[in-house]
C-alpha cells in the first residue's frame, strides 16, 4: 500500500494495520517460547529471542540501505512481503508436537489452572496493570526518538536518506543485541525490577544527549 500510494491517508492506514498486527507478535513469540521451554529457561530464551530480533533488524537495515541506494527509497517497502514469507516459513518449520499448548497459555505443571490463564487474570492483576502502564509510558517516550533523529538527518542529506536511517537503526540495534543477551542471563539472578529500572533511568539520559548536538552531517 505504501509503495503503490505514498500519500498521507494510505500511509496512515498501512501503518495502523501494521501496528495492530505487530502487537500480536510479542505475546505470540513469548507464548510460543513458553510452550517450547520450561519456565526456568524462559528468561534466557527470551533474551536470545530479542537478540535474534535485533540481529535481524541489522541485516534488514543493511539490505534496505542497499536496495534504497540502487532502486530508490520506495523499493524498500517491497522487502516487507519477502521477509514476511521467510517468517512464515520459519514458523511452519516448528513441529507442532514440540509445543506444550497448555503451558504456553499459562497452565501450571500441576494444580488447578490446567486450562491456562484467561483475560480475567490479566485484568484483575494490579501489578500487571502497573507494569503495563509503565511499559506504555516507556514506549511513548522511546519510540519517537530514533525516527526523529533519522528524519532530521534525512532532511539534511536527502540523497542519502535511506542510508542515514539504516545507519541509525544499525547503531541502535547493535547496542541492544548484547544488552538483550545480558538481561536474559541476569534476569533470574538480579530480578526483573532492577533491570527495568536501569532501562527506564537510561531513557531520559538518551533523550537529553540527543539535544546536545545539531550536526546533520556524516
Amino acid at each position: 500500500m505504501i509503495f503503490a500510494a505514498p500519500s498521507f491517508w494510505p500511509v496512515l492506514a498501512a501503518n495502523t494495520l501494521t501496528a495492530i498486527v505487530g502487537d500480536v507478535f510479542g505475546p505470540a513469540v513469548a507464548a510460543l517460547t513458553l510452550g517450547l521451554f520450561m519456565r526456568d529457561q524462559l528468561a534466557g530464551r527470551m533474551g536470545r529471542n530479542v537478540a535474534c530480533d535485533h540481529g535481524g533488524n541489522v541485516v534488514i537495515a543493511l539490505v534496505a540501505a542497499a536496495i534504497g541506494s540502487v532502486f530508490g527509497q520506495r523499493a524498500v517497502f517491497l522487502l516487507v512481503p519477502v521477509f514476511a514469507m521467510l517468517a512464515i516459513f520459519a514458523v511452519l518449520s516448528i513441529p507442532s508436537a514440540a509445543i506444550d499448548h497448555r503451558r504456553a497459555r499459562g497452565a501450571e505443571p500441576s494444580g488447578a489452572a490446567q486450562e491456562g490463564a484467561g483475560w480475567r487474570t490479566i485484568l484483575e492483576s494490579r501489578p500487571l496493570a502497573v507494569y503495563a502502564a509503565c511499559t506504555m509510558l516507556f514506549h511513548f517516550a522511546n519510540a519517537p526518538l530514533l525516527p526523529l533523529v533519522g528524519q532530521k538527518l534525512a532532511f539534511a542529506n536527502k540523497e542519502f536518506a535511506t542510508a542515514m536511517m539504516s545507519c541509525c537503526i544499525i547503531a541502535d540495534q547493535l547496542v541492544m543485541l548484547p544488552i538483550a543477551l545480558f538481561a536474559g542471563r541476569k534476569a533470574d539472578r538480579w530480578g526483573r525490577k532492577p533491570i527495568l529500572l536501569i532501562g527506564f533511568g537510561i531513557l531520559p539520559v538518551r533523550a537529553f544527549l540527543y539535544t546536545l548536538s545539531n550536526d546533520n552531517g556524516w
